[in-house]
This record gives structure tokens, C-alpha cells and sequence, in this order.
């Protein structure tokens, strides 16, 4: 009897292992036939079934973000996974030609060997596999040359090559220089975008339009074979405010000053006076490896107190009151009391009595002392009088993460009896490092406050999508008078002040020196021997008819405290770099000298405006042409303005053009175009004269 169970059950276990089985096929051959949604693709020209096909979105390359020159600063680079299909290969041309191929491929990749990639391809031909991967991410160069290797040569459908597999990555070419204010976009887990820096702030732009190419349903998954039916839009280039060559000079100075004070971390940025365009923004924070890395905005996205930089705002706060005077004279005995709190001058035994601007010049804390004697009975009208400068408001910048300033003000928890004296020498008042830039900005520009930019346009090929001109936030921070004061008080920092080492033997330099205490890493204050200090140095250059403004702050030195020693020295630095490499501060050397007259070098275009420009330049021309684009050579002294066969039915030869023109012509002919760089035309993907195919895309090189 259990013999005649035992029989049954192995009958029923083989019986229901079959129905899984052939469950299993079912299920496979059906999925085979389906794509993701569930929708079948079995259509063929000859009504014969095929493997099904499917259309996805090809990504389109993100647009550059370039310096103010179009120096690229981020970019796109392609690569390409190939795969081969060794089942379509002839089998005489397989045995043949394989080794030569799996040679050739050694040659191009040494890292891996001859026999290695010969017996990846063989067993793929043996387990009839129609996806046998070669390599991975190679450059568009190297696949071009894997395109002309043995077997490969005769392309997809006989050599069974697959390269249209196309990943782009996103390369910095210059490494930690502005990276964090480059940015980026991360896909977080809940399927929103974490935006930062300029990448975040633009990405609208800079993402394209997707296009549309083929894959093929096979055992394995899914494969593209192509065609792409739709080809994708590159994403527009964001032309920056930023000078690569000023921000190579502020990142390598910080980093210098960081590393030999051991700070834990600082920030430079460098603006155009008159426009508010940042034409440098470096951050650098020590790392637990002890180098420096540009691991977070602190110069867009840190507030701190700002000590004796904040100074500027009390003193216009002051004169533009009219409660003191430039010449107005006070004892600056070097211990201020306020109840039972003191502040202190560097100097312990103070200056005596000297003129409120000589007072600034050597950033004594007894202007806490005229700030209370001025302020006392209504401590409102001096927070209110900062306000209308703008310090209380943010600067409203594209990139994400700037603060509101901290400014209290009486009736506020925070608010006590040492508050206003606080207040006056930049302490219970906190700042980014851009906010007290700008409002410095503002008093070189003659009270013109001014927005500080990161971009200036943008560009799709040649054509200027969007600009941005300077962006206004208050015409005048305060009177005439007061500024040109205040600029008299900020160049005298600098001739018989706190920054007297700073003086330039080539120009003058106009700024303030700051020293704060602030928190150690524990959120103390730390016991005396123990502080922390925040050290900065604001200002601008030349004093007299300034061009840029610039504020360095180093937090947390570990040699010296002081502004003009920690910061000052970075500042005055950058300046002289940057003097001495700026064409607008030096007069031409060939000024006086007699021009030599020459032919200028004239790009291909129509024929038409190309006679107009020659006239109107007086440039001798002779016209030897009848065709509407031309050529132009030079010869005996002259223009000679020469045919540029442009054929109907071929591809136009479109070297040397402008990227208007070029357009123009190709798709004249029912070709598209797409444009990479700027410029004129260097180099066309289909050579000319070759016979038009309607629709093909041409990809044309500008620089």
C-alpha cells in the first residue's frame, strides 16, 4: 500500500513540475512580446513577425556652463557601452577576422588582453547570444576606431556591432575650482530634485528636449538598435559672470592662507563694481584628511557676526543723522563699559583723543560708545536707519540657500541694554559673507546698491536666449555727502589704519579690517587662550575710480586674529594679480603708434553682405563671383571675393561660416543641425558634396 502512495505522489510531483515548466515558458514568451506598458510591437514591411520594438526617450546632452570668456567651467562628456551581436556575423567571416579584432581591441584597451576579449566574443557566438558585451564607457573617439576594426567594419546588421548605447557625464574641467557654486541636481528617494549652486538655479535651461530611438525586445531585456527617429535638443549654455582667470588667482591665494594658518575654513568673492556681476566666488573647508575642498557655499550660505567690517554701517548710520562729523573728536581710552560688560581696542591703553574718522581708520571700539551716546534714548531710529540701507533683507539671489540677515531690534527677546553698543562694533548682527559685500559695493559705486549676479545670459548655440542686465535694489543707500566721506574713511584704513601693510605701489586700496570672536566647535566660546575668531577683510580696488569689490573671510586661524594679517594679506594679493593681468588699468603700448593696414580675415557667408562690409570698412575688394555665398582670399593688396559652390541636392560645404548662415543652408537642403560650440564653422559631420538623405542630422563644430 505505501508503495502503491509512493508511486502516486512522484507521478503528481513530475505531472505539476511540467505544468510549471511549461507555465514558465508561457509567461516568457508573452513577456517577450510585451513591453513595459503591456503594448505589442509586431509589425514588419512584409507582414512577416518579428522580435518586438519599442520607441524610449534618448536623453538629451545637458547645455555647458561657461565662464564670461565661454570658457567651459561644467560640461558634457559622451560615452558609449558596446555590445556586439556575434549571431548575425557570417560564420567564415567570424573565423577569420575574430582574432585580428580581439588584437585590435587589446591594442585600443591594454588593460584587458587579446585572449580575454576573443573568448568573451566566442562564447557569446557559441550560447547564441545576440548582446555580448565588448567595453564599456568609451570615449566617441575610441568607439570611431572600434568602428573600423576587423568584422566591426561591416557595421551592425553583418560586423554585429551595437554602439549606440550613449551615457553623458557631467565633467568639472577644472576640478575643486567653484565647485560647490557650480552645483548640481540629485534625484532624491521620494522623487523631488535637491537643487544646488548654479546647475539647480538654471537646470530649466539647461535640460533640453528628449528624443525618440528604437529598442528591440530580446531574451535577455531590451537592446537599442536604432534608428533614433527623433533627435534629441541639447540643453541651452549658461554664459556666467565669472572671470576663470580671477577665479584661479582668489581660490589658489585662499588656499595658500588656509594652509598656512590651518584655518577651518574660508571664502573670497570677487564683484564688478559697476554692474554687481561676481566675477570670482571661492569656498574652501578643511576636510578631516587636512586639505581643502569646496564642500559648502559659506560665502552664499553662511551667516556669522561680522565684527569690526559692520563698522561702515554705524559710521553712515551716524553721519547720515548728522550725529557726528569726520572731525568730531573722541578719547578713545581703550575700555568701554556698558552695565557690566566691556569691549576693548586692540590696543589696551587705547589712542587718546582723536577725530571720529581716525577712530575708523584704526577700527577703535569707542565708536560703540558715540553709537550708545547717539542712540541711547531711541535705539528704534538707529535699527531702523540700517534697515533703509538694506541690511536687513536678503539680496535675493537665483542660487538657493541665502539667509535673511539677523538684525534685532528693541522688544525683541534678544534685545538688552548692551545690545546697541553691541550692534555698532558688528556683533548681535549676522551677515553672509555676499551681504557685506554688497552693501560695500554699494559705497564704491557712489550709493548705488546693487544685486550681485552669477549669470549674465543665456545662449542656445549663438543665438542669446535671455540676459541679465544689473539689477538695481536701492538707488541710493544714503547721501553724497556720506559716501564721499565714507569712501575718504575706507582709503584711510589703508594709507594710516589697521591695514597700512596692505598699501599697493601701484594703486591705492580702499577697505576695512574685521576681527570677531565666534564659537568654537563645542558652541562655546571657549576660555581665554581657547577663541575662536572670525578674521575678514572687505573692500574694493583702485580706491579712486574703483572696478571690483572683494571681501575675504577666514574663519577659525590658528596663528593670527587680526583682518589685515589673515585676510588683508589674500585681499591685497588677488588685487595686484589682478591689476597686473587687467588690460582696463594699463594704456595700450602701441597707442601712439601708426596702424599698418592689412586685409582682415573675412568668414564665408553671402555674397551680398560680404560686398557691403568690405565697402563700408574701405577694404580694396574685386568681385569674382556669381554665386549667392562666397569666399573671400586675399591677393595683391586686395579682397578677392570668390565662388562658394553651395549645391542644391548635396551637402553644402559649411567650413567657415557663421552658425546663422550654416543653418540656413543645411536645412534648406531638409537636413537638421545641431550645433556644438561657438564661433564659426570648423568642422561638419557629413563631408560636402555628398548626396542630401531628407532628414539626417548634421552635427557642425563652432569655435
Amino acid at each position: 500500500m505505501s508503495e502503491r502512495k509512493d508511486i502516486f505522489w512522484r507521478s503528481y510531483l513530475v505531472y505539476f513540475g511540467f505544468a510549471v515548466l511549461m507555465l514558465v515558458a508561457l509567461i516568457k514568451t508573452i513577456a517577450i512580446q510585451m513591453d513595459n506598458g503591456g503594448k505589442v510591437f509586431m509589425s514588419s514591411a512584409n507582414g512577416e513577425e518579428r522580435m518586438p520594438t519599442r520607441v524610449v526617450l534618448k536623453k538629451p546632452r545637458l547645455g555647458q556652463i561657461l565662464d564670461a570668456n565661454y570658457k567651459p567651467l561644467v560640461t558634457s562628456v559622451s560615452y558609449y557601452d558596446i555590445h556586439m551581436d556575434p549571431t548575425v556575423v557570417d560564420e567564415e567571416l567570424f573565423n577569420s577576422k575574430v582574432s585580428d579584432l580581439s588584437v585590435a581591441l587589446n591594442d585600443l584597451f591594454p588593460d584587458q588582453t587579446a585572449k580575454e576579449f576573443l573568448d568573451v566574443m566566442r562564447k557569446g557566438r557559441a550560447d547564441s547570444s545576440q548582446y555580448v558585451l565588448i567595453r564599456r564607457k568609451v570615449t566617441n573617439d575610441q568607439r570611431k576606431k572600434i568602428g573600423q576594426m576587423p568584422i566591426f567594419e561591416k557595421g551592425r546588421f553583418k560586423g554585429g556591432l551595437l554602439d549606440n548605447e550613449e551615457t553623458i557625464d557631467r565633467k568639472r574641467p577644472h576640478g575643486e575650482l567653484m565647485k560647490r557654486t557650480l552645483g548640481y541636481v540629485k534625484k532624491l528617494g521620494n522623487g523631488e530634485e535637491l537643487r544646488v549652486g548654479l546647475e539647480g538655479a538654471y537646470i530649466d535651461y539647461l535640460r533640453g528636449v528628449p528624443g525618440e530611438e528604437v529598442e528591440q525586445k530580446i531574451s535577455t531585456g531590451w537592446k537599442k538598435i536604432g534608428p533614433v527617429t527623433k533627435e534629441p535638443v541639447e540643453g541651452a549654455n549658461i554664459v556666467t559672470t565669472i572671470d576663470k582667470e580671477i577665479q584661479e588667482v582668489a581660490h589658489s591665494e585662499l588656499l595658500n592662507q588656509l594652509v598656512d594658518q590651518g584655518a577651518r575654513n574660508g571664502c573670497v568673492i570677487v564683484m564688478d563694481v559697476k554692474t554687481g556681476y561676481v566675477k570670482a566666488i571661492a569656498n574652501l573647508v578643511k576636510n578631516k584628511d587636512g586639505n581643502y575642498y569646496e564642500a559648502y557655499n559659506h560665502a552664499i550660505g553662511t551667516k556669522e557676526v561680522p565684527g569690526s567690517t559692520f563698522k561702515l554701517a554705524s559710521l553712515m548710520a551716524l553721519l547720515e543723522d548728522g550725529k557726528v562729523t569726520l572731525e568730531d573728536e573722541v578719547n578713545a581710552v581703550g575700555k568701554y563699559e556698558f552695565y557690566d560688560r566691556a569691549l576693548h581696542d586692540s590696543r589696551k591703553w587705547g589712542y587718546g583723543k582723536i577725530s571720529i574718522q581716525s577712530a575708523f581708520e584704526k577700527s577703535s571700539n569707542v565708536l560703540a560708545k558715540v553709537v550708545h551716546a547717539a542712540y541711547k534714548d531711541e535705539p528704534q531710529a538707529f535699527v531702523d536707519r540700517l534697515k533703509s540701507f538694506g541690511l536687513a533683507d536678503p539680496l535675493g539671489i537665483e542660487i538657493k540657500g541665502e539667509p535673511i540677515p539677523t538684525v534685532y531690534e528693541p522688544g525683541m527677546s534678544n534685545w538688552s541694554g548692551i545690545s546697541l553698543p553691541w550692534m555698532a562694533v558688528g556683533y548681535e548682527v549676522q551677515q553672509t559673507p555676499l551681504q557685506t559685500l554688497a552693501f560695500y559695493n554699494a559705497v564704491a559705486n557712489d550709493g548705488k546698491f546693487l544685486k550681485p549676479q552669477f549669470v549674465r545670459e543665456i545662449r542656445r548655440g549663438n543665438q542669446v536666449v535671455e540676459s541679465f542686465d544689473p539689477v538695481v535694489l536701492k538707488e541710493r543707500v544714503c547721501s553724497d555727502k556720506t559716501v564721499k566721506d565714507l569712501q575718504k574713511c575706507l582709503k584711510g584704513v589703508v594709507q594710516r589704519g589697521t591695514g597700512s601693510a596692505l598699501k599697493s605701489a601701484y594703486f591705492d586700496i580702499a577697505g576695512k579690517t574685521g576681527t570677531a570672536r565666534i564659537l568654537n566647535d563645542d558652541m562655546r566660546y571657549g576660555e581665554v587662550g581657547e577663541q575662536k575668531y572670525l578674521a575678514s577683510f572687505a573692500g574694493y580696488f583702485p580706491a579712486d575710480n574703483p572696478i571690483y569689490s572683494c571681501i575675504v573671510v577666514i574663519s577659525a586661524p590658528s596663528k593670527d586674529i587680526y583682518g589685515a594679517v589673515v585676510s588683508g594679506t589674500v585681499f591685497n594679493a588677488i588685487a595686484n594679480k589682478v591689476y597686473a593681468s587687467s588690460f582696463q588699468y594699463h594704456d595700450p603700448v602701441n597707442v601712439k603708434k601708426n596702424k599698418v593696414k592689412s586685409i582682415p580675415r573675412v568668414r564665408v557667408g553671402s555674397q551680398k553682405d560680404l560686398v557691403e562690409l568690405l565697402g563700408e570698412f574701405d577694404v580694396p575688394f574685386v568681385v569674382d563671383a556669381s554665386t549667392e555665398y562666397s569666399v573671400v582670399r586675399k591677393k595683391d593688396g586686395k579682397a578677392i571675393v570668390e565662388n562658394r559652390f553651395i549645391g542644391k541636392d548635396t551637402v553644402p560645404n559649411v567650413i567657415g561660416m557663421t552658425a546663422k548662415d550654416a543653418v540656413y543652408l543645411i536645412e534648406s537642403c531638409g537636413m537638421g543641425v545641431r550645433i556644438e560650440g561657438v564661433g564659426k564653422v570648423v568642422s561638419q559631420s557629413i563631408r560636402p558634396g555628398v548626396e542630401v538623405s531628407k532628414g539626417v542630422v548634421i552635427k557642425i563644430g563652432l569655435k
